[in-house]
């Protein structure tokens, strides 16, 4: 078969690629939430089940994006189509790259808001607001942030602004100069704060917080938990690999570049906790605070502490990287698709792109204020668009991800751009058939309730 090219463009090498899906892949969720359900949940051995999670859920789902995206070097949407006629099976799965399409575009309609925070607290730690804050004054300013929209709106319209500038630049333009630059830069900045949080009282009850080893608190609740996120950390389900796939080189290898995200993913929420948690024992505070504990118990912390005003600073900023780098990649399969079907140009397709995902987001940031009272099916819209695409929309892409590649593909497509031997193709087949589809499925009937 003859070798595509991406009209798009193509990643000047594996590792720009491996650098751009880890990007997707870290988000706002793994500065905070995989450090404390490692915690809560036993320690090193949860890693350890997290791991084998991954490796059963997270990789063979990865690899089929990967594949499918970098087979046709197009848009999710259209990708799927062509290898669905390519094996002779009904173009009716192309629901599946619309339906993570319209996810990517709902995730960041909310995403943006969220983004928009961490901006304005970028701003706050810069300014000193937090230094010797208490808990109630850190409260107050929060609270007084959803409550004022203005703000919100503004720091909403600037990440806004943000991402699409850089979608606008393209593959080479724009996603891999900002990959080059905001990957290391998050890279550094973890390290920095790690040393920073390595200096303080609570490191050792921060570090045997995460890792001690304890398989008696694996309960099947925490083995669920491990699964769920072994599947969301990875940015699946929603086209944004298979995107990113299509820009692949050829001559990378799809299963070690996979693995190698997976770990990096991995790696960089574990430095991620080690860097938060030690501050959080060494000022007495709950590390279970959810999104509080971003937003309040740590600026408290960092007020408190010598130095905290620079190193706050530097937290924030590694937040506002890590979700800039996620973000991108949620607008990216829908401009893409947007330049191949309507062929309008890539600044075109992602202005608009922008203004609408804008116009949602504005709906989400006054159900905290303005239109708190406004609700579907029981939920605001920032909860609706959450609720909708974490536990409905992901799972089923995930799913039937799996079952396209697996059982729609043919087995001679999926060998070639797999490229692994045929014994590990066999375990990839078996596990992205069976293993990854019913596991997700247990997630998907779970988060339900």
């Amino acid at each position: 078969m003859q070798e595509k090219q991406s009209i798009h463009g193509t990643w000047a090498s594996r590792w720009i690629f491996i650098l751009a899906a880890t990007g997707s892949a870290v988000g706002l969720g793994n500065i905070w939430k995989f450090p404390y359900i490692t915690g809560e949940n036993g320690g090193g051995a949860f890693v350890l089940m997290y791991l084998v999670c991954i490796l059963l859920v997270g990789v063979p789902i990865m690899m089929a994006e990967v594949f499918i995206g970098r087979r046709a070097r197009k848009s999710p949407i259209n990708a799927i189509t062509e290898l669905a006629q390519e094996a002779n099976k009904s173009t009716k799965w192309s629901i599946l790259g619309l339906m993570g399409m319209l996810a990517g575009v709902m995730i960041f309609s909310f995403y943006s808001v969220v983004a928009g925070w961490v901006l304005h607290y970028i701003a706050l730690m810069g300014s000193g607001e937090f230094v010797g804050a208490s808990s109630d004054k850190a409260g107050e300013i929060f609270n007084g942030l959803l409550g004022d929209p203005k703000t919100m709106l503004l720091w909403h319209t600037v990440f806004a602004i943000m991402t699409v500038v850089v979608v606008i630049g393209g593959v080479n333009k724009g996603l891999e100069r900002a990959t080059r630059i905001l990957m290391p830069a998050l890279f550094v900045l973890l390290v920095i704060l790690l040393g920073y949080s390595a200096t303080t009282d609570g490191f050792a009850e921060g570090f045997d917080f995460m890792f001690h080893f304890d398989a008696s608190e694996l309960s099947w609740d925490a083995v669920l938990i491990a699964l769920g996120h072994s599947f969301f950390t990875l940015s699946l389900g929603m086209g944004t690999i298979m995107a990113y796939g299509a820009y692949m080189p050829k001559k990378a290898s799809i299963g070690s570049t996979v693995i190698t995200i997976a770990v990096l993913d991995t790696v960089v929420a574990l430095i991620a906790g080690l860097a938060i948690f030690p501050i959080i024992f060494a000022n007495n505070m709950d590390p279970g605070a959810g999104p509080g504990l971003m937003f309040v118990s740590l600026p408290v912390a960092f007020g408190q502490m010598p130095g905290g005003q620079i190193f706050g600073f530097m937290f924030f900023l590694l937040v506002g990287v890590a979700a800039w780098t996620s973000a991108i990649s949620l607008l990216e399969p829908t401009v893409a698709y947007l330049v191949e079907k309507l062929k309008w140009s890539r600044v075109k397709a992602s202005i608009i792109l922008g203004v609408i995902v804008w116009a949602i987001g504005i709906s989400c940031l006054l159900a905290f204020n303005e239109w708190s009272e406004f609700k579907l099916f029981g939920k605001n819209m920032f909860d609706l668009l959450d609720y909708a695409t974490a536990n409905i929309m992901l799972p089923l892409g995930g799913i039937l991800t799996a079952l396209f590649a697996g059982w729609v593909v043919s087995k001679k497509v999926s060998l070639e751009e797999t490229a692994i031997s045929e014994n590990l193709h066999t375990v990839w087949m078996f596990t992205v058939r069976f293993v990854a589809p019913i596991a997700v499925s247990i997630v998907f009937v779970l988060n339900l309730k």
